[in-house]
């Protein structure tokens, strides 16, 4: 009677027990290239020894918690490629305690520790120099030096020959154009103060409200202008401003 007792109580504990193994299961999705490589064979193991969540994987494309591959947070570099962590289960307690794992000094060390003909296999992501795409200004740049003389030509010195003829607190075409941000200056010029004041932009500034009219004769442009603006400051010899103060 004992004995048929206990089996009927282990019995209905196997359905539990399933249940919790299958709440403790991480689905990893990974590509063919990363298995050869024999990398996950040795960390998955070292991770459920230490933290009792075992790390099943997928075939990519099948339901998954987590995928290794060219998207999502850079992880480790190494089979060719820098390899990427995508967290597909938010909130599953076992994916997240995996994904911190992975980006934890004691995951990224069982990474790069991987070596088994001597020779790590893999390493830390290498940072990658920023590629600058180079900025072509094709406005017409002689519309644009007559846009400037006549639009900007009473506060700026817009020429070489022009240096003598501004506001002197208002800084030259040429001073600016040294400005590393020149040409963001320029495009938007008509938002940073004090243009907004006097400054319309065809189908872009909003109209002057009517308590509060340009305190001058209004700068009136199109975005065309502005882009051969561009082009003609583009063309300008940045000002010698000297070398840095050095401070002792």
């Amino acid at each position: 009677m004992v004995t048929r007792w206990i089996l009927i109580c282990l019995a209905l504990l196997v359905p539990f027990t399933a249940q919790a193994q299958e709440e403790r299961l991480v689905r990893l999705a990974a590509p063919e290239a990363l298995h050869q490589s024999g990398l996950l064979k040795h960390i998955l193991p070292r991770f459920s020894l230490k933290t009792q969540v075992r790390v099943s994987t997928v075939a990519p494309g099948d339901p998954a918690d987590m995928v290794l591959g060219d998207t999502g947070r850079a992880l480790f570099e190494g089979a060719g490629q820098v390899w990427h962590m995508t967290v597909l289960s938010q909130g599953h307690a076992p994916t997240q305690r995996f994904a911190d794992w992975l980006t934890s000094e004691v995951g990224r060390n069982t990474v790069t520790s991987f070596a088994p003909d001597g020779t790590p296999l893999f390493t830390q992501p290498q940072p990658r120099a920023a590629t600058v795409a180079a900025v072509t200004l094709d406005g017409d740049s002689e519309l644009g030096q007559r846009q400037a003389q006549l639009k900007c030509g009473r506060c700026h010195a817009v020429r070489p020959e022009d240096r003598f003829n501004s506001i002197g607190s208002t800084p030259s075409f040429m001073v600016l154009r040294g400005f590393p941000d020149w040409a963001e200056r320029f495009s938007v010029f008509y938002v940073l103060n004090p243009h907004p004041a006097f400054t319309q932009i065809a189908d872009v500034s909003d109209p002057f409200p009517i308590d509060r009219p340009s305190p001058i004769a209004p700068v009136e442009m199109t975005l065309a202008e502005v882009e051969a603006l561009l082009a003609y400051v583009q063309r300008l010899a940045p000002a010698d401003l000297g070398a840095p103060i050095q401070s002792q």
